[in-house]
């Protein structure tokens, strides 16, 4: 299972009493998307809510794909987002906090920590193979992102 299909969005049983339809509980869910998307009906919603999932939808859903919403894009940039929160020093329960307070989306700690343990081992492996294959460029490369994220 994906990282981002472990991202939910908060109170979504409150959204879908506003919005009137179904809203699935994983943010990067196909009907989610959709919603995000089109904005069908997000006149309906509280400003503070519809701010907030407007900013979602600027900041993830933006690019040129032909497939976009469904192109790949918003999940690694979501991705990249929570990244750059562990590189700031937030460990995976402020990082939670953080997603919470400006996209109204979660995620158990538990899965956060995980996630990011498998960042750090998957950049553990590009820098031993980059070793291996004499590139110190990107053995260097790895070797400060992995230390970035170790904290």
């Amino acid at each position: 299972m994906a990282f981002t299909d472990k991202i939910y969005v908060k109170n979504h049983r409150q959204l879908a009493s506003q919005l009137e339809t179904n809203v699935p509980k994983s943010a990067f869910a196909g009907a989610t998307l959709d919603m995000l998307f089109t904005g069908d009906g997000l006149s309906k919603l509280d400003s503070t809510t519809r701010d907030r999932i407007l900013d979602f939808a600027e900041d993830f859903l933006d690019c040129d794909c032909q497939s976009n919403p469904y192109c790949g894009c918003p999940e690694r940039k979501f991705i990249r987002y929570v990244l750059e929160l562990r590189a700031q020093g937030l460990g995976p329960g402020a990082i939670v906090d953080v997603m919470t307070d400006d996209y109204m989306v979660y995620a158990y700690a538990g899965d956060v920590r995980s996630f990011l343990d498998d960042a750090v081992r998957k950049l553990e492996a590009v820098e031993t193979l980059a070793d291996v294959e004499g590139d110190e460029e990107m053995s260097s490369k790895a070797r400060r992102a992995r230390d970035r994220l170790s904290g």
